[in-house]
């Protein structure tokens, strides 16, 4: 992992065995524990030496200005940047005067395990202090999944050459210095001291700190007590001060006598609440934990957790590192929404600081699947966060002179956090890509009440949106111009086939919708001439086609543009965003990321199987792949395609895209989305898993090096399991009684409890691969996972 044999190959465990300076910051956001409240990157427990400290609460942001050269009517004016909040992480060991620093005396073991069956970051280190006193620490850390509010961590240190004075302090600290950022976008801004202390209390064994944000106005709570255990001697004291809190245990242990601490951490923040009530909601969140006690907590954990694994594990057979990598994957894109309850899902989730903690389009089109079909009440509270932002998206809309809701690409909130109009704020297709969500959300849960109350009314702000977007042509087309698709390398098109397609499935899917619930729509203002209007719009959407070259261009003329010159970008100089101006890049064709590709995989039926193929190839030879979120796309087409070899390497490349901190900027947080495309990669791709106008269809094909793949969804009420090997797929029905309805290669199929239907796996023709741009090709994956 990360190019360092310390990190071990395990099935169900991320695993370190030794600990690499220069290292650290990447592996404290793989090590990173969150239940989707409550973040914290993967320090280690004495604070430092750090990479990037971290400790985050879902949506706690502060604001920042945006500076112009020259004001731009509709332009954002402030920022909402995630704060790195109060630090109970912390604690501190002094070994006979020597505090413990990995960086001094002699780390003789170093031992990390994040299990991804009991939700736990446990490590053990063996530590040799300047003056020779060796010590064994123990720690095991683990963010609650069924106490929302709640951090956990043990501590146990035990002298192992002759007795030693020890000094304990277990610590809250607020406004920890942060290092400075470089320059680039992705990262977040520097924000120094953003939290003022409103109260400060030490108490026996704890301490509670409340702080407010300086611009934003948030309000947030600590609070941490702890259950000591230790001689005869220990002495316990307490202190705090505004920005820091502490409990000392100051102890003799001689040798093979241990002293262990358990520590309780709760945090609460909000907007609306006082001191006093948010003072009481974390005592109480300690009182609960104190009461449960630290085992029985833990065994929630685990059994919160092998629920999930019941419904949601892959299996791979054939590649260790693969089947490592999608659990690593699934556990992160867990902790991410798991307990966020109407917040965001961040593009970095709550592993770190980048994209300064902003929600993307990502969520919806790459996290959202996975989880509507492993933890359904996780995409809907997620969905339940955009419904509360309408108000916000609405204003923006008439700000921009539009009807509707305009969601922002970027945001914490729910206001526009883009300055970059090109590249953001005329990337309309986050609109679509929200109702598509509800849409498959609804599908694959029949949740009518959710669509009733929520659901229906982003479909229909959205589809007025588009229509006041677009407009009908001379030949009655319906055109929607001047817009940017996900492809960032192209700005300001004129008919992106990704958003038109996605806008047509919006407005037939809201005009659905209100038939639905009539009385509903009618409250909403929508008459049956709108509904017939939106029909329209989707059935005469525009899509272009190069009939020269027999592909689709990516947006209007897009075929017509000059090629770029890939001899110009040195293997040093990507991604292209930070070394050629912007406008270089919209004039040519050159791809960041999948967008054409996107829009055949997300509306199949758009598009014939020689179409998928020709366009395929032909954006092959220009996404260079700058964007994280591109790979698993590719990986999905080109097995429907044929080029089982070339989606196995993607798939490898989404999977390891934090492992082996493929875009050099895990040290920031990791890509949620890129790791939800692990899942999207597997069972889109190689399980040819399409959920398409209420459809649930499979196209299994297996690539050389890998010998089996098995993974399960929800649907409905039922779990439904897939087993598939080189010459045939299994379906069956591991709970629920069914009848569940599925297509295997076109053949229906109706799937009752405990009966198993095999099937076999027609062959598909092989194709020759397509070329890559030069120096972006694919790392080959080879058989049983070792790289080349």
């Amino acid at each position: 992992m990360i190019k360092h044999p310390g990190f071990r190959v395990e099935p169900w465990a991320l695993h370190e065995t030794e600990l690499r300076m220069e290292l650290l910051a990447q592996s404290e956001s793989l090590f990173a524990l969150s239940n989707g409240h409550i973040g914290l990157r993967g320090n280690l427990d004495e604070g430092e030496p750090h990479g990037l400290p971290g400790t985050y609460l879902n949506g706690f942001h502060e604001l920042r200005p945006l500076p112009y050269a020259e004001s731009q009517y509709g332009s954002p004016v402030s920022s909402q940047t995630t704060v790195n909040v109060t630090n109970g992480k912390l604690i501190r060991l002094l070994v006979d005067d020597e505090p413990f620093d990995v960086r001094y005396g002699q780390l003789r073991v170093h031992d990390r395990i994040l299990d991804f069956r009991a939700g736990t970051l446990t490590r053990t280190a063996e530590w040799t202090s300047p003056a020779g006193r060796t010590v064994r620490v123990v720690s095991r850390r683990f963010v609650s999944l069924t106490h929302r509010a709640l951090v956990g961590i043990s501590y146990e240190l035990e002298p192992l050459d002759g007795p030693a004075s020890v000094v304990v302090q277990s610590e809250l600290v607020a406004n920890e210095q942060l290092p400075v950022s470089p320059d680039d976008p992705r990262t977040a801004a520097a924000l120094e001291s953003p939290l003022e202390c409103e109260e400060q209390q030490a108490m026996q064994r704890g301490a509670v700190m409340i702080h407010r944000s300086r611009r934003s106005g948030l309000r947030m709570a600590a609070a941490m007590d702890h259950v000591i255990n230790g001689t005869s001697k220990a002495r316990i004291t307490t202190e705090s001060s505004p920005d820091s809190a502490r409990v000392v245990v100051t102890d003799v242990l001689g040798q093979g006598r241990r002293l262990s601490l358990v520590k309780f951490v709760a945090y609460g923040w909000s907007r609306e609440r006082s001191v006093p009530a948010l003072r009481d909601q974390v005592a109480a969140a300690l009182a609960a934990a104190a009461q449960a006690g630290l085992e029985a907590l833990l065994a929630d954990q685990r059994r919160y957790l092998e629920d999930f694994w019941a419904r949601a594990d892959v299996e791979i057979g054939g590649d260790s590192e693969l089947q490592q990598a999608v659990r690593f994957s699934l556990f992160h894109i867990l902790q991410a929404g798991a307990r966020a309850e109407r917040r965001a899902i961040p593009a970095k989730g709550l592993t770190g600081s980048g994209y300064d903690g902003h929600c993307f389009w990502d969520t919806e089109t790459f996290v959202l699947p996975v989880l509507t079909h492993t933890a359904p009440t996780a995409a809907a509270d997620c969905l339940r966060w955009r419904h509360s932002t309408l108000g916000a998206a609405t204003r923006r809309a008439r700000e921009l002179g539009l009807s509707g809701a305009a969601f922002p690409w970027r945001t914490i909130e729910g206001e526009e956090c883009s300055g970059y109009w090109p590249a953001g704020i005329a990337a309309f297709h986050v609109n679509a890509d929200i109702s598509d969500a509800v849409i498959r959300y609804v599908d694959a849960t029949g949740d009518e009440s959710f669509e009733q109350d929520f659901g229906l009314e982003i479909l229909v702000q959205t589809a007025r949106l588009w229509r006041s977007l677009g407009h009908h042509d001379f030949q009655g087309g319906f055109r929607i111009d001047g817009v940017t698709g996900p492809d960032e390398y192209s700005a300001v098109a004129d008919n992106n086939v990704f958003t038109n397609l996605m806008a047509a499935r919006n407005l037939g899917g809201a005009a659905k919708a209100c038939e639905r619930h009539r009385n509903e729509a009618r409250e909403l203002g929508v008459t049956s001439e709108e509904m017939a209007d939106w029909r329209a719009a989707a059935d005469r959407i525009f899509i272009p086609y190069d009939r020269r070259l027999g592909v689709h261009p990516q947006a209007e003329g897009f075929t017509d543009h000059e090629m770029w010159d890939f001899t110009v970008a040195s293997p040093d100089r990507y991604p292209l965003l930070l070394h050629f101006p912007y406008f270089d890049l919209y004039r040519k064709q050159v791809v960041k990321q999948a967008d054409l590709v996107l829009a055949m995989q997300l509306c199949p039926d758009r598009f014939s199987e020689e179409q998928k193929a020709r366009n395929f190839d032909y954006y092959e030879r220009i996404t260079v792949r700058d964007s994280s979120l591109s790979a698993c796309t590719q990986a999905v087409l080109a097995s429907e395609v044929g080029h089982l070899r070339l989606a196995l390497d993607y798939a490898a490349e989404a999977a390891l895209m934090d492992l082996h901190d493929l875009e050099h900027n895990t040290r920031d947080g990791l890509h949620i989305a890129a790791l939800a495309g692990t899942w999207i990669a597997l069972v889109n791709g190689f399980g040819g898993m399409r959920d398409h106008a209420g459809v649930l269809s499979f196209s299994p094909r297996l690539p050389d090096g890998l010998t089996s793949l098995a993974f399960s969804l929800v649907r409905r009420n039922a779990w439904l399991r897939v087993e598939v090997r080189a010459q045939s797929a299994v379906y069956r029905l591991t709970k629920g009684d069914g009848p569940l309805r599925i297509v295997h290669h076109g053949e229906p199929l109706t799937l009752t409890k405990d009966v198993a239907i095999e099937r076999p796996i027609p062959e598909i023709e092989q194709r020759e691969e397509p070329a890559q741009p030069p120096g972006r090709e694919p790392l080959r994956r080879s058989p049983g996972g070792v790289r080349p």
